[in-house]
């Protein structure tokens, strides 16, 4: 009776319990000093002095407060660079999905900031990719050393 108890009420607590940063699969999360808009602003520069392409910047708590929802600090960044993405385009085009990458800042309730973007391995999995390993290392390589300098103390 307590294991079938246990075995219902489990789905349930899973439920209610908040996913943290790091649980989500197929995303790598960086606990950040710097707040929400510090963060993409340092990750933006830092794409930029690397020749990285900025697409778009999108504010998702301004975007929430303009329909009277409250959100706390929540900021995403497009970026690419196409001599590396391009190339996962020509293994599978179903790669565009999740291309150009992006990277999202958030605040959470206990006033932690993270950082966090999809790993380039999860991408390759999710569409099949499996002949592109090099690309892949370069692309995860260069994701971990930008996003640990814009999350780095000064």
């Amino acid at each position: 009776m307590k294991k079938t108890l246990l075995t219902a009420l489990l789905p349930l607590a899973l439920i209610a319990a908040p996913a943290l940063a790091a649980d989500v699969p197929g995303m790598i999360a960086k606990a950040s000093p710097h707040s929400a808009s510090e963060t993409l602003d340092r990750l933006e520069n830092a794409l930029e002095a690397n020749d990285i392409g900025v697409a778009l910047r999108w504010d998702h708590a301004a975007k929430a407060d303009g329909v009277d929802i409250e959100l706390g600090p929540t900021e995403l960044l497009m970026f690419g660079n196409p001599a590396l993405g391009s190339h996962l385009f020509t293994s599978q085009q179903t790669a565009g999905i999740d291309l150009p990458m992006k990277a999202l800042a958030w605040t959470d309730a206990d006033g932690q900031t993270w950082l966090a973007y999809n790993d380039p391995e999860w991408v390759a999995e999710r569409h099949g990719i499996d002949d592109r390993d090099d690309i892949l290392d370069t692309m995860s390589n260069a994701l971990d050393n930008l996003t640990n300098a814009a999350i780095a103390e000064d």
